[in-house]
């Protein structure tokens, strides 16, 4: 294997993707790119409705604004075919099959954005050099445009070494991290069902260049969902007591969501990150529309704070007579990693001798919905690993500053790569 010559490739790969980022659902540019150069490899692929259970996808764009995103994927270089193979739903999975009898291993990449704006001065980088994200509102500010990569160059590793490997492997592309909203419509349509192993990786999260962790905790179970009040309008002056004002509503729902008493068992937080209501100054507003998340460190203090969520949310609707509609977006669950597979995997790392510090267990932020993967594979009796990709990065996560250092990704290549080959076992 070239290794400078994929680091460059990766590099490019990661630029470009950088440069038009897609956001949960809506990632057909990347997407149909992933499919393209997977199938020039030699990888069997699944697509769109093939990866996920129609039934289970939360937080989708409505369909007017897929129409849009697949027209901007068409311009901005997309594959046409593979978009219209993808039957408007985004997500490949890609299978290479040894044809020899071994492990099933699978593993996991995300591909979409954040909704950010990305830093315009010359102080940042992709701006600097030309590969800022030329798509407003959107920015991939978490380094998911990293991860595809990443998995682009493991896929052809693997691939270039498949005679001396055995079983399966099975490359996940997968939509919607942002939000919690892609892995579980992809874990109910059976994606990772039958692996013997499973492994996700992240890129920084706290960890400098040159180091690799085995093993992420700390991801809080979560619940992402809309709250929709609907009150009756009325002039403000003339006739207020004939109004149910869905504002004050909201606006009292959102102090008290926040005044939710915190748990003796574990770490809990809530958010409301967005609350539009009304049409005019002296108008009773008649709709509002909040959008909320709520945490838990364990299942069951995440469960304690969506129910007292719902039950904030239901009285203050109730106060000003008006009615709240919730609408789940999006889930993720906690999972640890198990020790046979962390030891299996420090052991591949370790022996490349590329890292300055290979460490057991890395302490994760916020939530992450490839814990859904994790804990199914677990449940039927496989493995289950999250590891984290050391990268110095300019800002943190989710910040419109945010870059990383794209050295670390040839490392991370040769990580993951290394461990599927442990796993599937040199002939």
């Amino acid at each position: 294997m070239d290794w400078r010559r994929l680091e460059r490739e990766l590099i490019a790969m990661r630029r470009d993707l950088h440069r038009y980022p897609e956001g949960a659902w809506t990632e057909f540019r990347t997407s149909s790119l992933v499919a393209e150069r997977l199938e020039r490899l030699g990888y069997r692929l699944s697509v769109g409705p093939d990866t996920v259970e129609l039934s289970a996808v939360m937080g989708r764009p409505p369909a007017g604004e897929i129409d849009r995103h697949i027209g901007r994927a068409l311009t901005q270089g997309g594959n046409a075919g593979w978009i219209e193979a993808m039957r408007r739903y985004t997500g490949v999975v890609a299978t290479l099959e040894t044809g020899r009898p071994g492990p099933v291993v699978s593993l996991r990449f995300d591909m979409d954005c954040v909704d950010v704006d990305e830093d315009t001065s010359t102080e940042h980088r992709p701006s600097r050099e030309g590969f800022a994200s030329v798509n407003p509102h959107l920015m991939h500010a978490c380094g998911h445009d990293a991860h595809t990569a990443i998995g682009l160059g493991v896929a052809e590793v693997l691939k270039d070494r498949e005679g001396l490997l055995n079983g399966t492997v099975r490359l996940i592309f997968q939509p919607g991290e942002e939000g919690c909203r892609g892995a579980w419509a992809m874990t109910q349509k059976g994606v990772v069902d039958g692996s013997d192993y499973f492994l996700a990786l992240h890129i920084g999260g706290g960890l400098p260049s040159g180091m690799f962790g085995l093993n992420s905790l700390g991801y809080l179970s979560t619940t992402k969902f809309d709250a929709h009040f609907t009150g009756r309008p009325a002039h403000a002056a003339g006739a207020p007591h004939e109004g149910r004002n869905a504002l004050l509503a909201a606006a009292t729902a959102a102090l008290g969501l926040h005044a939710i008493a915190p748990h003796r068992d574990g770490v809990m937080r809530v958010n409301v990150g967005v609350l539009n209501a009304g049409t005019g100054r002296n108008v009773i507003a008649e709709h509002a529309e909040m959008k909320v998340e709520t945490r838990g460190e364990n299942q069951e203090v995440a469960d304690y704070v969506y129910a007292r969520a719902v039950e904030v949310l239901k009285g203050a609707a109730a106060m000003y007579g008006t009615a709240v509609t919730l609408v789940k977006t999006g889930a993720g669950a906690t999972a640890s990693g198990d020790a046979a597979l962390i030891a299996r995997a420090g052991k591949a790392v370790r022996a490349l001798n590329c890292f300055e510090e290979v460490v057991e267990t890395v302490q994760g932020e916020g939530s992450e919905d490839a814990t859904w993967m994790m804990r199914r594979v677990q449940e039927q009796g496989g493995l289950a690993t999250y590891m984290a990709l050391g990268s110095d990065i300019t800002a943190p996560h989710h910040n419109g500053r945010f870059d990383l250092d794209e050295r670390s990704m040839i490392l991370g290549v040769r990580a993951v790569a290394a461990i599927a080959e442990n796993l599937l076992g040199s002939r």
